[in-house]
């Protein structure tokens, strides 16, 4: 489940800040925390007159963690420009009409009446325990409320998507006065979701109501994973959660690691330093960008 939604976009990780997807002022109080190193692991793909860096982000943090520092500042120092999964965000009014266009289903039936029946009584204690609306996650359709509630529970846990990787990023790059593009827009990553059917969605959320405890372990894990350099012990944890989800794996994932493998050797033949950042699950693995660049 955990594995999904950091494999998903950045997008997701935006939608905790979205009014009618979740009730407002949860995230913790902001509170003096130890700095920790972090070195992440940092690629770099490049010709005669181009240089390009890979660089995997996690799209929600804890505060403390010193990553943006050595070889990761010095690559993005260098870099003329920054490209990331999404570019330039949009406002939160563009970003609330996308989550409704997307992720809630006004008429039909409820997300209860689709669950499972021998699900539905786990969802509604899994919602009261969060705090949740049930009026209004009983509208959204199985995705959204898998993330919501994921990203809810990772929240009390103290984890905070503004202090995420890519707002960092985008903060620098202001300050700098670089330009940010995107390989995605918003609605492109809300709509991979949208697509999925009905059984992949259903099956997607239940195991978010099953494992839902687990979500912060998990995450420790893969930014211990992450924060140590490790691709490898990243991608055995994040790939775990695809293994029984083909359908998931191919929309969210080796789809569009090939599409933004093609975006890099297209790059390439326009001379410059681009620091590329988007979700590190996309950067380990078998079907990494990499795996597809070597092709």
């Amino acid at each position: 489940m955990i594995n999904k939604f950091l494999r998903a976009g950045t997008a997701l990780a935006l939608l905790f800040t979205a009014p009618a997807a979740l009730p407002q002022n949860v995230a913790p109080a902001p509170a003096a925390v130890e700095t920790k190193d972090a070195d992440p692991a940092l690629w770099v793909v490049k010709d005669e007159d181009t240089t390009i860096y890979l660089f995997g982000t996690v799209h929600i943090l804890k505060p403390g963690l010193s990553w943006f520092d050595e070889a990761v500042k010095k690559a993005f120092d260098e870099s003329g420009e920054l490209v990331t999964e999404l570019g330039v965000m949009p406002d939160a009014a563009a970003a609330q009409q996308l989550v409704m266009k997307y992720g809630f289903n006004p008429t039909g039936p409820t997300l209860t009446e689709r669950l499972p029946e021998d699900k539905r009584a786990a969802f509604a204690k899994a919602v009261a325990d969060l705090g949740l609306p049930q009026a209004a996650i009983d509208r959204m359709d199985p995705w959204l409320a898998s993330v919501q509630m994921t990203m809810l529970s990772l929240v009390k846990l103290g984890y905070n998507p503004q202090s995420g990787v890519e707002e960092a990023l985008n903060t620098a790059a202001k300050a700098a006065n670089k330009p940010v593009s995107g390989l995605e827009t918003m609605e492109q990553q809300f709509g991979f979701f949208d697509s999925l059917s009905e059984e992949a969605q259903i099956k997607f959320l239940v195991e978010t109501i099953d494992k839902l405890s687990e979500a912060g372990p998990v995450l420790d894990k893969m930014i211990a994973e992450w924060a140590q350099g490790d691709a490898d012990g990243l991608a055995a944890v994040m790939n775990e959660g695809f293994l029984t989800s083909p359908e998931v794996a191919k929309k969210l994932l080796t789809d569009r690691n090939a599409r933004w493998a093609d975006w890099v050797g297209t790059r390439l033949d326009k001379p410059g330093v681009v620091f590329v950042a988007v979700g590190a699950g996309h950067l380990a693995g078998k079907d990494s960008v990499q795996a597809y660049l070597a092709q």
